[in-house]
């Protein structure tokens, strides 16, 4: 018997049915161990020794695969072919050698797809354990956890509220703070464009005006109302003729087929996809067979593959579409490895996989390759100036015409939905005619800053500054926003107060370790090790000599010198150069105290230097050029206690606090609050919960208060949302008890409110359970009865298919039981309250 490993159970089902009975194939469920997060996991003075320790949920898995290679005649390790893959196989293989379950005959295999042709010829044409690959994991596997191990307890002492640093993670932190800062220091500059729609033959086109009393325009050269309107009356006064007509051929050639970052990319462009969800689907993709491997930097494809391609544009349209010889790219990407083949589909007489998110994104891989290997477009770009009779103001027409489609039937690449004035089409003209003038516009516009990072740009970003593998871009974003560093709005990154703390931290005290071009040569170092260029230990050396004498330098260092060394370094953003001239650090609420940065226990924020007698705070994420916050404003006394009443800025917002102390009640303000707040409403706010009244069939009460989510009703344990702060304050009985019943209708949050599914799967592949789609808690959610996953937030619970629910509970089953959950046996023991009756027995007998 031969055992084949594999990582998951799907590519473990898809591979068995190729091989046939003489092969056994198991699932590791990924990584089967790795380094304890605890000090010591490596060993700086022992050559950088790493302690492995297996994942504690995988330990059944191991035995299954342990307990099969003993029986073994051959132990094939068949995981992904990348450096993750190659980690895997190397962790598996040591596993069993310390087990003494290792077969004599071990070796290594991998495809690039999975087909029954590529796991055929595979299997025959086996080879060793690739050292270098494993020598580069274990290099940045190392690099992770001595970064995490060594800088996080800096940040913990040093910096209230950071939670974690990475190498690559804070270097993406700090492209999406220096974008906040530019837009923040973005000064708009006024210009305008003067415009004249104009018509020839009954074809109405327009043109933009390019040239105004002899001199050339660019687009900021009219700068000023009174310019524009000049301007304007020149063109409406002037008759423009055709002084030149410029025809010019153009061509565009398709993109090459996607690699994991440009799959990313379009993915988040053209479908809304996180890159995160693109990994996901594309994984599946990949076991179903359906597509090659998803993680690659390559963009070439095999000289079968391009065949096939040609043959489907053949067959899908004619011999024009298809170009006389196969097109072969070369990858532009900085640090490229070309491991593998691009991403592109097994079969390209298929062109539809899956269904719902998997179909989407197979349909885009599908187009993206069978275009890359189509005919270029063909087009006539149009150029056409006209002139008045003094030659001193011109107009300028653009157009372009297709002329033969090509790869543009199928396919174009980040297709935005703005009109592109190259594009439109422009009436046939020669040079003197004079086309009708039918109006003239002059309209007033401003410069932008340059846009918030979408998560498509921020992985082009890091890809051209060759900073991290296109592989951990995902994971790394992720973390970003699991850490709350970032938050997204609209598919835009914005950065969050802590992000933008942590940043600047980074910046003042590792300057180099968050340095672009250091970033990108450690890359550059860890991608010599892979390719046997250069030792692991020797690059790892190199930066521990560094690194650790400089966290040492931080860490002796009292917290109050390093709010002080932030204080000076972010002082153009806290306390920019007002216009006036005056102090930006005067403290607007007392005379003569000074502002400066503290830190706090949630963080850091702006103080008076005056503080206890003056509270003026300002939050750190208000930059000093915002409106001011003066401090608690009093809103007067409680006519009941006669204590005051003041409104306050906390960590999380706007609230009202009546009296001091541990006996303060304090109430968040509601941003949807009716009219000003006054006294009165104060005083409403921090009396909730309302009790509107008894429930006419249980007698329970029923209440009407703000919490976490916004205002809600209460009544029995059980709720029902309020669409308003108002609601709260004027809901009655009747609507009350109406509201509640609707909400038990629909399976709301309250006990023994209804649940039905929101939807039906039919049995699960595996355990044969019914598979439901669930409104839960926390959100929607499918199961099998035994096994519950939560739905992602980038996934469309309408759109979820049986094989998506299916693939999320098996991720949730290898990833084990819940930490929490792991007591749940010792309750299943209580042998003590069993042994009570034998006691009475005894007892009895005497």
């Amino acid at each position: 018997m031969q055992l084949v490993i594999v990582e998951s159970p799907a590519k473990a089902k898809t591979i068995e049915k190729y091989l046939g009975k003489d092969y056994r194939v198991l699932a590791s469920y990924g990584h089967v161990r790795d380094l304890p997060p605890k000090d010591g996991s490596v060993n700086p003075d022992e050559g950088f020794a790493m302690e492995w320790e297996p994942y504690a949920d995988k330990s059944k898995q191991l035995k299954a695969i342990a307990d099969e290679a003993k029986k073994a005649d051959r132990l094939i390790l068949a995981t992904d072919p990348d450096r993750e893959g190659e980690a895997i196989s190397w962790h598996v293989q040591e596993l069993l050698a310390k087990k003494k379950a290792l077969p004599s005959d071990v070796q290594r295999v991998t495809f690039n797809a999975i087909t029954k042709a590529a796991v055929t010829k595979a299997m025959g044409e086996p080879r060793q354990l690739d050292t270098d690959l494993i020598d580069a994991y274990r290099a940045r596997r190392a690099l992770d956890y001595l970064v995490g191990f060594t800088l996080s307890p800096v940040l913990w002492r040093k910096l209230p509220g950071a939670k974690s640093a990475g190498r690559v993670q804070s270097v993406a932190l700090r492209l999406i703070v220096e974008r906040e800062r530019e837009i923040e220091g973005f000064t708009p500059q006024e210009y305008w464009s003067v415009t004249a729609d104009m018509e020839q033959d009954g074809t109405g086109f327009q043109t933009r005006m390019v040239k105004w009393k002899g001199d050339k325009l660019d687009r900021l050269s009219i700068g000023n109302e009174g310019d524009a309107m000049a301007a304007k009356k020149a063109v409406e006064e002037g008759r423009f003729s055709v002084v030149r007509v410029e025809t010019k051929p153009a061509t565009r050639n398709p993109a090459p087929p996607f690699t994991t970052s440009t799959l990313q990319q379009e993915a988040a462009r053209k479908l809304g996809f996180s890159a995160s969800h693109t990994m996901r689907i594309a994984q599946a993709l990949y076991e179903d067979g359906a597509i090659t491997y998803m993680r690659t930097d390559g963009v070439q494809m095999d000289g079968a593959a391009i065949q096939a391609a040609r043959k489907a544009v053949a067959d899908r349209y004619d011999g024009s579409y298809v170009p006389d010889k196969p097109r072969m790219y070369q990858t532009k990407a900085k640090n490229a490895q070309e491991a593998h083949e691009a991403i592109r589909p097994t079969d390209f007489s298929k062109d539809r996989a899956g269904s719902g998110d998997h179909a989407r994104l197979y349909d885009l891989i599908y187009k993206r390759a069978l275009a890359s290997q189509m005919a270029s477009a063909r087009m006539e770009r149009t150029t056409i100036d006209l002139e008045d009779a003094t030659g001193q103001h011109g107009l300028r027409a653009t157009g372009q015409v297709v002329l033969f489609p090509g790869y543009l039937a199928l396919y174009e690449e980040g297709k935005d939905d703005s009109e592109d004035e190259d594009g439109r089409r422009l009436p046939k003209m020669s040079e003197g005619d004079s086309p009708a003038k039918k109006a003239v516009n002059a309209e007033q516009h401003f410069t932008q800053p340059p846009p918030r990072f979408s998560e498509a740009s921020l992985v082009k970003r890091l890809e051209e500054l060759g900073i991290g593998r296109p592989s951990t871009y995902a994971s790394i974003i992720q973390v970003l926003k699991d850490r709350a560093y970032v938050r997204v709005e609209k598919n835009r990154f914005f950065a969050e107060e802590s992000g933008r703390l942590l940043t600047a931290f980074l910046e003042r005290f590792f300057a180099k370790y968050v340095s672009y071009d250091y970033t990108a040569e450690l890359e550059e170092e860890l991608d010599d090790v892979s390719g046997g260029r250069a030792g692991w230990q020797a690059v790892l050396d190199e930066f521990w000599r560094d690194f650790k004498p400089r966290t040492s330098d931080v860490m002796e260092q009292k917290p109050s010198d390093i709010t002080a060394e932030l204080d000076k370094f972010l002082e153009p953003y806290l306390f920019p150069k007002k216009a006036d001239g005056s102090d930006p650090r005067a403290c607007p609420a007392c005379a003569d105290g000074k502002l400066a940065l503290r830190g706090g226990r949630y963080g850091a924020f702006v103080a008076c230097s005056n503080y206890p007698e003056c509270k003026f705070t300002r939050r750190f994420a208000q930059p000093g050029g915002a409106e001011e916050d003066t401090g608690p404003e009093s809103l007067g006394q409680d006519p009941e206690t006669g204590l005051e009443v003041e409104r306050k800025t906390g960590r999380f917002g706007p609230y009202i606090q009546l009296g001091e102390g541990k006996e303060a009640k304090r109430a968040s303000i509601p941003k949807d609050l009716p009219g000003e707040l006054d006294l009165e409403m104060a005083l409403k706010l921090l009396s909730l919960p309302r009790v509107i009244g008894d429930h006419p069939e249980t007698g329970q009460p029923i209440e009407a208060a703000i919490g976490r989510y916004g205002p809600y009703l209460k009544h029995d344990g059980k709720y029902a949302r309020l669409d308003s702060t108002a609601e709260v304050f004027e809901t009655g009985m009747n609507a009350a008890v109406v509201k509640l019943a609707e909400a038990a209708e629909k399976g709301g949050r309250g006990r023994g409110a209804a649940r039905e599914p929101l939807k039906t799967f039919g049995p699960h592949p595996t355990s044969g359970g019914e598979m439901k789609l669930m409104e839960g808690r926390y959100g929607p959610y499918v199961t099998d009865g035994t096994t519950n996953a939560t739905l992602p937030k980038t996934a469309d619970k309408d759109a979820l298919t049986a094989e998506e629910a299916a693939a999320l509970i098996d991720a949730k089953v290898a990833k084990g039981p819940a930490k929490g959950k792991k007591k749940a046996p010792a309750k299943k023991k209580a042998p003590a309250k069993k042994k009570a009756p034998a006691k009475k027995a005894a007892a009895k007998k005497e």
